[in-house]
């Protein structure tokens, strides 16, 4: 049992498509190489790629981990983590989406809770919906990292986004830019009224992802991006 409370860290969007689960791996991947304790806790119950991506397939899912809370069956949330490495663990979505719609969200903050003093690093995938699970997420979380592009729907969206952690005095989010197409940076910043924290580099642009996800491996653990390490540098 560790004594120390992990570090939260919710990875979300604003519009589907722009690369999320794809970048929470790639965070998980950097945490391994630092031989940090992670555990990635997949809320994205639209889509719920984690496991998938990773060949994680047949086991207990967080519907499962839910209900027996719910019904008196829980005992012990090692039997509803599955090891990917000896750094790496995941709670599963619910590949069912109508099982999905079953999770029982009053129990999120005690799952991050019993998470936070067995790891070092919760890292947190959602969708991008602001949903009671999301909600939950963020109210649990240290850091929370928006990962956009600059497509004008993907901007118009985080502006309003933006609008509503003001409005909620919610400060701890950072915004990441995946560019996929021509707008420049300043245009991006104008449109958003704020700057952009990070900016995802071309090195993180790899032609044959499709590869890595098909054997179920994480790209940072096969390649070194610098600049992802300084936006984990940053956000420990």
């Amino acid at each position: 049992m560790k004594n120390i409370k992990g570090k939260v860290i919710t990875v979300t969007s604003v519009k589907g498509g722009v690369g999320k689960s794809t970048f929470t791996l790639s965070l998980a991947g950097v945490m391994s190489k630092r031989k940090l304790k992670t555990v990635i806790l997949d809320l994205d119950f639209s889509s719920g790629v984690i496991s998938a991506s990773l060949n994680l397939i047949g086991i207990n899912d967080i519907f499962d981990l839910t209900d027996d809370m719910m019904n008196g069956r829980f005992e012990n949330i090692e039997d509803y983590i599955r090891k990917y490495d000896e750094y790496i663990d995941v709670i599963s979505a619910p590949v069912d989406p109508r099982r999905a719609s079953k999770v029982h969200i009053s129990y999120i903050q005690n799952i991050i809770k019993q998470l936070e003093y067995k790891y070092d690093i919760i890292l947190i995938d959602t969708n991008h919906s602001l949903t009671g699970v999301n909600t939950c997420a963020f109210d649990e979380s240290d850091e929370i990292l928006y990962l956009i592009t600059n497509d004008l729907m993907d901007l118009k969206n985080m502006r309003t986004m933006r609008a509503i952690f003001e409005n909620t005095n919610v400060d701890n989010y950072k915004i990441i830019l995946n560019r996929k197409y021509s707008h420049s940076v300043f245009e991006v910043e104008t449109v958003l009224d704020k700057n952009v924290d990070y900016i995802m580099p071309k090195s993180y642009w790899c032609e044959n992802i499709q590869k890595y996800l098909y054997e179920g491996k994480i790209l940072t653990l096969e390649k070194n991006i610098k600049e992802l390490d300084n936006i984990v540098d940053d956000i420990l």
